[in-house]
């Protein structure tokens, strides 16, 4: 049977991005985009596009039928910060949309699923450094817990169900192609835009708060190799640790005053530096390396170089 993938999602920040690259390397036909409302322009005309409310299995189901999907991507949840703000709401849709996803796939309507976890199943009683992929974990948020629990689940479905079901623990994800979606980890997205517009920035983290992070090039990348794998090599059926790069605040601001010499940053930690505590600095990911392969590509300065060079072309275009 031809390959046919359903993004549920597809308008969010990785999302739409998976959504394209996904459509340059199977063909836009092959790609079923998907979302609870519409995005932008370049993601509406580079092929199929259906409206899906993601914890209605209804109406993912009649798209499945529709399109002979054979793989799912569900890309849709409410993240960290927005999530706090709305704990039911964020638990109903993140929850219940896996749940939909791994039921299609134990009664046989798709064949595979990709799921995305976080780094946010971790908490402050977890190790710090080198977070392992097997430790305490303990998450206080509600997206934390959320996906926590669904890693327990992915596993459980794949265990008692045989469902191929595929998940990566996602660090922060940097990219200048997407507005950032309400995570707490968003200040890395921000801090260049506010610096190509603006000259400076007021980072809702402290100085030194270390994070992992990960350019958006890397995330779509392992996304897809993951996907790839042969299923004997996808050992960890709950979810992978995934690492490239971990960094603070002030060097990030620091690699940025590189090529914007004037560039000024200040710090007013709020409500999202509590979450941030409770996450890891750095994560090891060496199963993942071993299992499947990962590796990742973009470093500190490579990312940067990037990010500045591709926001002063999209903003001299809005000019």
């Amino acid at each position: 049977m031809k390959k046919k993938i359903l993004i549920i999602g597809a308008c969010g920040q990785i999302g739409s991005e998976l959504t394209l690259k996904l459509r340059d390397i199977n063909g836009q036909n092959s790609i079923i985009a998907s979302d609870i409302r519409e995005g932008n322009k370049e993601l509406m005309k580079s092929g199929p596009f259906e409206l899906v409310n993601a914890i209605d299995y209804n109406s993912i189901l009649t798209i499945v039928e529709k399109h002979q999907i054979t793989e799912i991507y569900l890309m849709a949840a409410m993240l960290s910060a927005t999530g706090e703000k709305f704990p039911d709401k964020a638990w109903e849709l993140n929850m219940n949309s896996l749940f939909n996803v791994l039921n299609l796939a134990k009664e046989g309507k798709i064949q595979k699923v990709f799921w995305p976890s976080s780094i946010a199943v971790f908490g402050p009683s977890t190790p710090q450094e080198n977070t392992p992929q097997e430790t305490i974990m303990e998450p206080t948020t509600v997206y934390g817990i959320s996906k926590q629990a669904g890693e327990r689940w992915c596993e459980y479905y794949h265990n008692k169900y045989g469902v191929d079901v595929r998940s990566i623990r996602y660090p922060g994800i940097i990219s200048w192609k997407t507005n950032p979606g309400g995570g707490t980890t968003d200040y890395a997205v921000e801090i260049y835009h506010e610096a190509i517009l603006n000259g400076n920035y007021t980072c809702f983290l402290s100085e030194n708060t270390k994070l992992p992070m990960m350019y958006m090039d890397d995330a779509i990348e392992a996304t897809m190799k993951i996907m790839d794998a042969e299923p004997d090599t996808i050992k960890i059926r709950s979810s992978y640790n995934l690492a490239a790069i971990s960094f603070t605040p002030k060097e990030i601001a620091a690699e940025i005053k590189k090529s914007i010499p004037n560039f000024q940053i200040t710090y007013q930690p709020d409500s999202r530096q509590q979450i941030a505590d409770s996450w890891p600095k750095s994560i090891d990911d060496t199963k993942a390396r071993e299992h499947w392969g990962w590796k990742h590509t973009f470093d500190l300065k490579k990312m940067t170089n990037t990010m500045l060079e591709n926001l002063q072309i999209k903003n001299s275009k809005k000019l």
